[in-house]
């Protein structure tokens, strides 16, 4: 019996490692998430969210516009209000698409480079065996019997045409010059990305480290006011920056110039404002319009708007004088106004030197720029040519001693309603023009003194808008190369030959959608056989 040898059993292979599920998870996500496809998403979801911003007013811009806004639509614009439409730029959600956009990108272009770096530095690739089978093809004999010159003409002339070019001599005697073209295309695309990378980055230490602030601003250098936060109507500071970082300069407007079409259409806006950049500086005039801000070393200044403050002195049943310049704001594009003119410190007593709470008076008005000679409600001209203020006053508590937060711009309506500010006029409002005065019935004497223009002021600081604006002119630039730069490849093979000259074949691949390859092709060719009459 002949004994059989056992042999071990093979050891069975180890089962397959399965991923983790939680790994796998994150893999996929940031490989979709830095997906091409996606960063175009996103981008166009920053362009749709953006579209608030541009539709509504924004607190950051005007906060006049806001409180308009809330006055003409009740019941939307508290839920606009909620869902952050009046401030879309610091919106959670806009911050959410504008953080996603930002890592897509960088996810998304930083891989791509790192392929460009290493295409550029790879030499084009040796000639197909069959050139025949390329979209572009032809065949003829050089006029030079050496396939050495041969393709030293071919090369020669891909390099005028800016090719990188490759020259290789094989075993055989033959010789092939693979050249490319069209590198600047991805050049293009990258410095695209790049250009909004930097654009992003630029607009979000923008927010961080600038600033803005808004300002009511009547003429007159009495109504002056410096860089301060305090001195704003509204303001808002980077989360990187305190009050104490406000560069210094101080403004007081000295005139206001406006020019109006016959339909009472804006023509032309300017002011003029004495500037004051260093403490006990000198003061410099200057002047801005709404398309050309007040440019200072830290800031500009923007001028959004116009209105007129109406002046008004009041001489209480003492014989004391108080008066007032006080803004009313525009409510239709004819400047129709309105507004309130408070005096909270009149009536004191002399003897005892105590001011009656109950003896504070206050007038609310319209004001009319050109006064509807129908006897209209309503200015028909945004211009002064016939001023008209209309005026009823109230007399008793107007509860700015309660300490509570009020509106400047309108009575207490509480007051009114409970009966502690009644008022003290008949029942329709009193007519004034300029000089008039006006005697109510307790002796106390109302005077209109005139008008005064003001301005509605944006000052705004963004330390990084160079880095945008450098960012939008490459994007520019980039999106240009990337429309211009057409990829493609060229191959020329020299056979020798034995008396009627050198085989030259040629081939050609566009690597993108290029209309115009044909003619090319031909061109390169003819003048690689030394000739310029196109396809041999």
């Amino acid at each position: 019996m002949t004994a059989v040898e056992e042999r071990p059993a093979p050891a069975a292979a180890p089962p397959p490692r399965r991923p983790h599920r939680v790994w796998a998870l994150l893999r996929n996500s940031w490989r979709q998430l830095t997906s091409m496809r996606t960063a175009l998403v996103l981008l166009f979801l920053l362009a749709v969210a953006a579209i608030p911003g541009s539709v509504l007013p924004q607190r950051a811009l005007n906060a006049e516009k806001v409180v308009a806004y809330f006055r003409e639509h009740p019941d939307l614009a508290p839920v606009l209000n909620r869902l952050g439409g009046f401030e879309v730029y610091a919106s959670p959600w806009f911050a959410a698409i504008y953080l996603l956009l930002f890592t897509s990108l960088i996810g998304c272009v930083l891989p791509r480079l790192v392929d460009h770096f290493r295409a550029l530095r790879t030499v084009p690739p040796d000639a197909p065996r069959r050139l025949e089978r390329l979209p572009q093809f032809a065949a003829a004999r050089a006029r030079s019997a050496s396939p050495a010159d041969a393709a030293k003409a071919a090369a020669g002339a891909l390099r005028k045409r800016r090719f990188r070019t490759v020259v290789r001599e094989r075993e055989d005697g033959t010789w092939t010059v693979s050249a490319e073209k069209g590198y600047l295309k991805e050049t293009g695309n990258l410095l695209f990305h790049f250009a909004l990378l930097a654009v992003l980055i630029g607009v979000g230490f923008g927010h961080w480290y600038g600033w803005h602030g808004n300002r009511l601003l009547v003429q007159g250098t009495d109504q002056g006011f410096c860089n301060s936060v305090t001195q704003y109507d509204e303001s808002s500071l980077g989360p990187r920056l305190d009050a104490a970082d406000l560069p210094f300069f101080c403004l007081r407007l000295t005139g206001f110039e406006a020019a109006f079409q016959p339909t009472g259409q804006p023509k032309t806006f300017e002011a003029t404002v004495d500037v004051q950049e260093k403490q006990d500086g000198a003061w410099r005039p200057a002047r801005f319009t709404v398309n050309d801000p007040l440019r200072l070393p830290h800031a500009n200044v923007h001028l959004l708007g116009h209105g007129y403050a109406v002046a008004l002195r009041y001489t209480d049943r003492y014989g004391d004088q108080q008066t007032k310049v006080v803004p009313f704001l525009p409510r239709d594009g004819m400047f129709t106004s309105e507004g309130v003119v408070q005096f909270p410190d009149v009536n004191i007593d002399p003897r005892t030197n105590k001011r009656d709470e109950n003896l504070q008076v206050g007038f609310e008005g319209v004001y009319l720029p050109t006064v509807d000679p129908k006897g209209g409600p309503t200015s028909v001209f945004p211009a002064e040519n016939d001023p008209v203020l209309f005026l009823t006053a109230y007399r008793g508590n107007l509860g700015v001693d309660a300490g509570l937060p009020g509106s400047v711009y309108a009575l207490d309506r509480s007051q009114i309603v409970s009966g502690a500010l009644k008022q003290v006029s008949g029942e329709r409002p009193e007519r004034l023009k300029p000089g008039a005065s006006w005697k109510l019935d307790d002796g106390t004497r109302l005077e209109f003194l005139g008008t005064r223009p003001f301005a509605t002021l944006s000052v705004r600081s963004d330390p990084t808008q160079p880095l945008v604006l450098g960012g939008a002119v490459l994007g520019l630039l980039g999106l240009m190369l990337s429309l211009a730069g057409h990829r493609r490849r060229l191959w020329f093979r020299i056979s020798p030959g034995e008396r009627s000259g050198s085989l030259v074949e040629a081939g050609g691949l566009p690597r993108t959608d290029y209309p115009g390859f044909d003619e090319e092709f031909g061109q390169v060719v003819g003048a690689a056989r030394g000739s310029d009459e196109g396809t041999p």
